[in-house]
C-alpha cells in the first residue's frame, strides 16, 4: 500500500466514522419518538482497480422487525377494543349507581318505597304524601334520564365511529403516497428509513381501529388486508364507506336500516354482521357492539323495570275506582308500549297537581272524585303490597322472581358485574400488549446506553484514522526534506 492510498483508506474511515456518529445522535435524539426504529449504517469494503481503497457507506439498515410489529399490532387492536369497553362500562356502571348509592335508580325506589310505608302507616299526613309523590316525580325523573343517557351514548359511539372512518381513511391515503414514494429511491437509504418510520406510524392508527395485516411487494410498498380478508389498499387505496346518523331512538337500528353500517366497495366489514368480512376487533368492534347490540340491551332492561312498575301498579285489584284496564300511579305517557318505555314513563296526570291532578288520589283513589276518608289505608296498602310481592320475570335479560326493589337491584348489579368483567379483560389484554411492546422495543428501539458504548467506539475509530493521516502526513514531510 502507497502512502497516498494508505491517507485514502484512512479519509474513507473518518467520513464513515463521521456518518456513523450522525445516526447515533439522530437515534438518541429519537429514543422517545414513537414509531422511530434504530438505524445503523451499512458498511463496506471499497475496491478500486482490485486494491482495498477503504470503506465505503452502502445504505442505512433499520432495525424493524415485522413480525413482531404485527403481533404487536394484532393485540394492540384487542386492547383498543378492550379499553373502550372497560370504560364505557365503567361509566354506565357509575351512572346508574349500586344498592348502596342513595342517587342510583334503586336507592331512589328505596326512597319511593319508603315513603309509600310512611303514607301507609299515617296516610291523614301531608307532609308524607307530599314526600311520597316527589319520591315517585324522583323515580320518573331519573328513568327518563337513564333513557336519555343511553341514547346519547348510542350518538357518542356513531359520532367516534364517523371520526374512526375518516382517520383510517386518511391513513389509507397516507400509506399510499409512501408506498409510491418508496417505490422511486433507494430502499437502504435514510430517507427510506424515514418513510418506513411514518408509514409504520399510520399503520398503528389503522390497527386502533381494525386488526390488520400487511403484504410486502418489491417496491418497498406493502398493501393492507384486514385480518377477514378484505384490502383495504391494493396499490392504492380503497375508501371505507360510512353514513353518520341524526336519531337513535329504539326504532333506529342496523337491521331495520336506520343506522349505518361500513363497507369497501361494497363489501360489509361492519361488525357484528354475518359478512365474512366483519370486523372482529379494535374500536370499530367495541363502538359497534355498543351503538347496536350492548346499549340497546341496556334500555330494553330499563323499559322492562319501567313496564314491571306500571304493570304492578296498574292491578285493578289495588284501586276500585280506577277504570278496569288502565294505568295506576305510573303510566306509559303515549300510551303506544312501544320500545323507548323508560323514557315516556310518566305520573299519572290524576295525582299529580303540576298536571292538574290531585295529591289526595294517593290515597283515596285515581278516579275519586272528592277527598275520601283521611285513615283509609286500602290502595295505599294494597300499593305497597304489588311492589313488596314477589313476581316472576323473564324478559329484558332477567330470570327469576322478583320484588320491585330485588329487580332493580339486579339490574344495578348486572351492571356493575359488566364493569367488572370489562376490567379483567382489559388488565389481561393490556398485560400481553405491554410484553410485546417491550418484546418489539427490545429489537428496534433505541438502547442509549448501547448507543453511547458504540459513539466511544466510533470516537476511538475516528482517532485511529486521523492518526493514520498524521502520521503519512509527517512521512511525506520527511520524504520532502530528502
Amino acid at each position: 500500500m502507497t502512502i497516498s492510498s494508505a491517507i485514502q483508506a484512512a479519509q474513507s474511515g473518518l467520513r464513515i466514522t463521521s456518518q456513523k456518529a450522525d445516526i447515533v445522535a439522530a437515534n438518541v435524539s429519537n429514543s422517545t419518538t414513537a414509531g422511530y426504529v434504530r438505524r445503523s449504517l451499512i458498511v463496506s469494503e471499497n475496491i478500486i482497480a482490485g486494491q482495498s481503497s477503504g470503506v465505503r457507506s452502502v445504505g442505512v439498515a433499520r432495525a424493524g422487525n415485522e413480525a413482531l410489529s404485527t403481533e404487536r399490532r394484532s393485540i394492540g387492536s384487542d386492547l383498543s377494543q378492550a379499553d373502550l369497553f372497560a370504560a364505557t362500562w365503567n361509566t354506565i356502571s357509575t351512572r346508574v349507581g349500586s344498592t348502596a348509592d342513595g342517587a342510583s335508580l334503586f336507592g331512589l325506589f328505596s326512597n319511593f318505597e319508603s315513603a309509600l310505608s310512611n303514607l301507609a302507616v299515617s296516610p291523614e299526613s301531608g307532609s308524607d304524601m307530599t314526600a311520597t309523590l316527589q319520591a315517585a316525580v324522583s323515580l320518573v325523573n331519573e328513568f327518563n334520564a337513564l333513557s336519555d343517557f343511553a341514547t346519547s351514548l348510542r350518538a357518542d359511539a356513531d359520532n367516534e365511529i364517523a371520526i374512526g372512518v375518516d382517520t383510517v381513511n386518511s391513513a389509507l391515503k397516507g400509506i399510499e403516497e409512501i408506498n409510491a414514494k418508496l417505490a422511486k429511491i433507494d430502499q437502504s437509504s435514510g430517507q427510506a428509513a424515514a418513510l418506513m418510520d411514518e408509514r409504520g406510524r399510520l399503520l398503528d392508527q389503522i390497527a386502533e381501529y381494525m386488526p390488520i395485516q400487511t403484504v410486502p411487494r418489491q417496491s418497498g410498498g406493502i398493501d393492507i388486508v384486514t385480518q377477514e380478508g378484505v384490502y383495504l389498499l391494493q396499490s392504492t387505496a380503497r375508501q371505507i364507506e360510512f353514513s353518520p346518523s341524526t336519531a337513535f331512538g329504539p326504532t333506529q337500528t342496523l337491521a331495520g336500516g336506520g343506522l349505518s353500517g361500513m363497507t369497501v366497495d361494497g363489501i360489509s366489514i361492519t361488525p357484528g354482521t354475518s359478512s365474512y368480512g366483519a370486523v372482529s376487533s379494535g374500536m370499530f368492534g367495541a363502538l359497534f357492539t355498543l351503538r347496536d347490540t350492548d346499549l340497546p340491551a341496556f334500555s330494553d332492561q330499563l323499559d322492562t323495570l319501567a313496564g314491571d312498575l306500571i304493570t304492578r301498579l296498574s292491578d285493578d285489584s289495588i284501586d276500585p275506582t280506577k277504570t278496569p284496564g288502565t294505568q295506576g300511579l305510573f303510566v306509559d305517557s303515549d300510551g303506544s308500549g312501544d320500545p323507548g318505555l323508560a323514557g315516556r314513563l310518566a305520573l299519572n296526570p290524576a295525582i299529580d297537581p303540576a298536571q292538574g291532578g290531585n295529591m289526595w288520589r294517593l290515597r283515596d283513589g285515581i278516579g275519586a272524585t272528592s277527598e275520601g276518608a283521611s285513615g283509609d289505608t286500602t290502595i295505599l296498602q294494597n300499593m305497597l303490597d304489588a311492589i313488596t310481592n314477589v313476581s316472576p320475570m323473564n324478559s329484558g335479560g332477567f330470570q327469576g322472581s322478583y320484588s320491585s326493589s330485588e329487580l332493580l337491584a339486579q339490574f344495578a348489579s348486572m351492571n356493575g358485574q359488566k364493569r367488572v368483567s370489562h376490567e379483567a379483560i382489559l388488565s389481561s389484554t393490556a398485560s400481553q400488549y405491554t410484553i410485546m411492546a417491550e418484546a418489539e422495543v427490545s429489537e428496534t428501539g433505541v438502547d442509549v446506553d448501547q448507543q453511547m458504548q458504540d459513539l466511544l467506539i466510533i470516537e476511538q475509530a475516528y482517532a485511529a484514522n486521523a492518526r493514520v493521516i498524521e502520521i503519512a502526513s509527517n512521512m511525506i514531510d520527511r520524504l520532502m526534506e530528502i
